[in-house]
């Protein structure tokens, strides 16, 4: 599959997010370095080798309840072209995911039916899509067929590569990307049947500039719904894209979450819907051993750490700071006391960052020094510890108890036992632990010296 090249894009990450300008002067709350959602599913799109394993139910709501719900177990029950069954093949994927199961019927049944579905980075709904859209495009009509639309430059990228590999068997199949920077003369028409790109250039593409036909598109997919509507403009050109095509298009809207903005956003562009849901596993504190070491300052929680850091290296860890210059500060320590150590900051570029969890997440570092929003999202099996080196706290210094479980829910996940040691240093982080364990209704015990033989029985 060839792609109509690139002219003049620089791939200098811009204002969507690949690079945080940080002062290391100045320390950054939480706060202050919220990153923007667009990153941090660039992120995880980086770090996603495979399918996440989901123990989430799907939830399919259909158009028509009195039609039977299909769903495959197998790639060979959906009756693929032989060449777009090879690419599915050669991208590693043995049978459809939970996702795909229940969406992929829908996506290719005729006619052709639209599609709202809930789902998180990593259970395989790109793929998903671009099977539909390379199934639907008719390879000998040389003009744009399917419709792409992604928050970001970036982001297009990512889905771009899964178009090409997918379509890889598939040498009819052309790809043009309707990103900023990609000068066409003026007048052209484009011969590429497939058309990714970002809302802003795929409406001056289809109204001012008149490269697409819109009355020509069969399938149109917004995908990241959610990131989408977080970005100024985006929504209402998703809106007056979606405005031009035909009725019977094709219209499938994918998002991560299903607040009621992207849910009223979803009814307004996609009509008359299958909708398919992930039911929201309960997080739980069940299988995590939560204790609290008590301090007088911060040298002390170090020294503190640094106890308990041989019983903690034998799994791996994850450290949570409230501040980049603290995150900074105590990697470095770790470091000059001989501990290998990860950092990950919020200045770093997102492909850094991917590099860093990478390593994590192969054992090559064992433990991980960071701050809550460079952390949200990230998945590592193997995490048994988690240590709050600084409790988390919202803006106005209250206790942020859903901070807390996301944090500590990086380990005893998969039903797996785990750990939670937080370090108290004052009287205030006392109250915010006491009220943190109120919340949830579950004791935190103060940590002793016996308890560090139970903390490598658990990491054993």
């Amino acid at each position: 599959l060839s792609t109509l090249h690139l002219k003049d894009e620089k791939t200098k990450p811009d204002a969507n997010g690949a690079v945080v300008k940080a002062d290391d002067n100045v320390e950054k709350t939480e706060d202050e370095e919220k990153e923007d959602r667009a990153t941090q599913s660039l992120l995880n799109k980086l770090i996603r080798s495979n399918l996440v394993d989901t123990t989430n139910q799907v939830e399919v709501l259909q158009r028509d309840p009195t039609s039977p719900l299909y769903s495959v177990k197998s790639f060979e029950e959906l009756r693929l072209k032989p060449q777009l069954l090879q690419g599915v093949y050669a991208m590693g994927f043995n049978r459809p995911s939970k996702i795909q199961e229940n969406a992929l019927p829908m996506m290719l049944a005729e006619p052709p039916q639209n599609l709202i579905a809930q789902s998180q980075s990593g259970t395989g709904k790109t793929a998903a899509f671009v099977l539909a859209m390379l199934s639907r495009v008719e390879p000998g009509n040389k003009y744009p067929q399917c419709l792409c639309l992604s928050p970001t430059y970036e982001l297009a990228l990512q889905t771009g590569k899964v178009i090409e590999q997918m379509g890889n068997f598939y040498p009819e199949l052309k790809l043009a990307y309707a990103v900023r920077g990609n000068k066409l003369e003026r007048g052209q028409k484009i011969s590429e049947q497939i058309v990714i790109g970002t809302p802003g250039t795929v409406l001056d593409w289809c109204s001012k500039l008149k490269f697409i036909d819109p009355k020509k598109i069969k399938v149109f997919v917004l995908d990241e719904a959610d990131v989408m509507i977080a970005t100024q403009g985006h929504q209402d050109q998703s809106i007056r894209i979606q405005r031009m095509l035909p009725r019977d298009c094709q219209m499938l809207l994918f998002s991560a979450t299903f607040e009621d903005s992207v849910w009223k956003f979803a009814q307004k562009v996609v009509p008359d819907p299958n909708i398919i849901k992930l039911k929201r596993e309960e997080e739980t504190l069940d299988t995590i051993k939560q204790y609290y070491v008590l301090c007088n300052n911060r040298d002390e929680k170090f020294r503190a750490l640094c106890n308990i850091y041989g019983a903690i290296t034998i799994a791996q860890a994850m450290i949570f700071c409230h501040t980049r210059k603290t995150a900074g500060w105590l990697a470095a320590e770790l470091s000059r006391e001989g501990h290998h150590v990860a950092l990950l900051s919020g200045e770093m570029m997102v492909e850094q960052r991917a590099a860093v969890i990478e390593r994590f997440r192969e054992g090559k570092e064992k433990v991980l020094v960071t701050t809550n929003v460079c952390a949200r999202g990230i998945d590592v099996e193997q995490v048994s510890v988690v240590i709050n080196f600084d409790l988390p706290v919202d803006k106005d210094g209250n206790p942020d108890s859903e901070t807390y479980l996301h944090r500590i829910g990086r380990t005893g996940r998969f039903g797996k036992r785990g750990l939670a040691i937080n370090m108290v240093d004052s009287k205030h982080s006392m109250n915010i632990l006491n009220r943190i364990q109120e919340h949830f209704n579950k004791k935190i015990n103060k940590l002793d010296t016996d308890d560090l033989d139970e903390i490598e029985k658990i990491n054993n």
